[in-house]
């Protein structure tokens, strides 16, 4: 059972190379159409594709992710326990429905659009300011150093974790719906131990700020960005090197 978080990471991790790879390809088949074998793509194109990108693999995966929210959260004194993935995946689907393994997709797709896009937007845009202007003479040869590129990384993936992380929150609550145990770690309307009752996305933002105030939509963002950042800075210094084995040019239009 403690291998799942570990897996569903790299999972994640899979998916954020899996999104850069779907890039490449929408930006071979712009090439293609237009004729320019220099052509870049635009943000709006460039959003898009990471976007759409991140949305399938993230769909493909999110039952596992589901799953790990509900073994993270159970403890040695919960009234049931998940004997690990297959178990919990078996128990949710018997005693909620399969539907119940995609709770809290929605504002897991909205978070998407702007977590990918401005990882990709806020990295680039880093890169094209530090090469051209050079303000802290960071570059060698019209190339930024792994430390630089690292440092951009990091950067990026704050800034995208930041905005997105709320939604992240009300996912994490919403798969806690229809949970029998789920009132013994976390609660529905603040200080109650009430069953967890959310009609929705709209409807779980609302109940999480009215009883906990806008603080609640960033419990745990320290953590999870000492996890996540770190894995971000390090998958954008891997899709350098991609792009340079491939011999890929890739950045935003101006």
């Amino acid at each position: 059972m403690s291998k799942l978080p570990s897996k569903t990471f790299s999972i994640l991790s899979s998916i954020r190379f899996y999104s850069n790879l779907y890039i490449f390809g929408i930006l071979y088949m712009y090439r293609q159409q237009t004729g320019n074998e220099n052509a870049q793509l635009t943000p709006v194109l460039r959003l898009g594709a990471g976007a759409t990108a991140g949305i399938i693999a993230m769909s493909a995966t999110y039952p596992m992710d589901m799953v790990r929210g509900r073994l993270t959260v159970q403890t040695a004194n919960s009234p049931y326990q998940y004997r690990g993935i297959a178990h919990a995946l078996s128990t949710v689907v018997r005693e909620e429905g399969p539907r119940a393994l995609y709770r809290g997709w929605l504002p897991s797709v909205i978070g998407v659009v702007p977590y990918v896009g401005l990882n990709f937007a806020v990295y680039e845009s880093l890169k094209d300011w530090l090469v051209k202007d050079n303000p802290f003479g960071l570059v060698e040869n019209n190339e930024l150093t792994i430390i630089t590129r690292l440092s951009c990384g990091a950067i990026a993936g704050t800034v995208g974790q930041t905005i997105a992380y709320p939604l992240d929150v009300i996912r994490r609550r919403m798969q806690m719906v229809g949970w029998k145990s789920a009132s013994s770690v976390v609660t529905g309307e603040g200080r109650s131990k009430a069953s967890l009752e959310y009609n929705g996305m709209v409807d779980a933002f609302r109940k999480t700020v009215r009883h906990e105030g806008l603080g609640a939509l960033y419990k745990g963002l320290v953590p999870n960005s000492v996890k996540v950042v770190p894995s971000i800075a390090i998958a954008f210094v891997t899709y350098e090197m991609v792009k340079d084995v491939l011999g890929v040019e890739f950045r935003i239009s101006d």
